[in-house]
């Protein structure tokens, strides 16, 4: 069972409850305290394109990459303009230059299920930021996974409903949830289809090492989208760090400007 395939059509009716303007303010103040108001930022993960639009509302050029064929559909189906979506893999995406800052949201780096798989995203992150671009990214805390434990829980909606069957390994530190989805077609007629997805918590240690073996300058680790550092008793951590390295300050798609 793939992740985000049929899904798709339904993310944004279950994920509804997802903060994303006060995300996107939180996003928008930090990178402009680093000076980065404008230019281009990369969307790793950008399934549907909820926070790619709300960037792009606010003034950046956005790139939108993700491994789900059917979630970027359903992105280019919702006012795409002046949107480059991408389907590519976190850990062997490609760009046409280098951008001014990368965001991650919703959780998509507890996807890689091992280090070397994130150490390539970082390292492929850092090879197309801008001198000193900011890379930001959130994840699901081992703590939120323990409290999730194995349990099953459930929601309906007119449109569809589901039923999520949890399962977290402490020993691996994977959590397991499927899916399964009934969604109503005609009249009292539903059809049933099914989803696993399978994340990974990390450590603060983990994630700081291996952004710093990536050659990122740490820069802190937040309690979500707000001010407070962050632990490991939060449930959903905000990592933030910068590029260093490079020795030229012209970022693609200025040459010649």
């Amino acid at each position: 069972m793939r992740a985000y395939g049929e899904f798709a059509d339904l993310y944004d009716l279950f994920m509804e409850d997802i903060p994303y303007a006060s995300w996107k303010d939180f996003i928008c103040g930090y990178l402009a305290k680093q000076g980065i108001r404008d230019g281009i930022l990369l969307d790793l993960g950008c399934g549907t394109g909820q926070m790619t639009r709300l960037l792009r509302d606010a003034g950046y050029d956005m790139i939108g990459v993700d491994a789900s064929a059917e979630m970027l559909a359903r992105a280019a189906q919702t006012d795409a303009e002046g949107i480059l979506y991408l389907c590519q893999d976190m850990t062997s995406f490609e760009l046409y230059g280098t951008v001014r800052a990368v965001v991650s949201v919703c959780d998509c780096m507890n996807y890689l299920l091992t280090k070397k798989e994130l150490l390539a995203c970082f390292k492929l992150v850092h090879n197309y930021l801008d001198p000193g671009g900011i890379f930001l990214f959130d994840m699901n805390s081992i703590f939120k996974y323990e409290q999730m434990g194995e349990g099953s829980f459930c929601e309906n909606r007119p449109e569809a409903s589901f039923i999520w069957d949890n399962y977290y390994d402490p020993d691996t530190r994977e959590n397991e949830y499927d899916l399964t989805f009934f969604v109503q077609e005609e009249g009292d007629l539903y059809r049933k289809f099914e989803e696993c997805h399978v994340q990974k918590g990390y450590t603060i240690e983990e994630i700081r090492e291996l952004l710093e073996e990536a050659g990122f300058v740490w820069m802190g680790v937040y309690d979500g989208y707000s001010e407070r550092p962050g632990d490991e008793n939060a449930e959903r951590l905000l990592f933030a760090a910068r590029e260093q390295g490079k020795e030229t300050t012209l970022h693609a798609g200025n040459e010649g400007k």
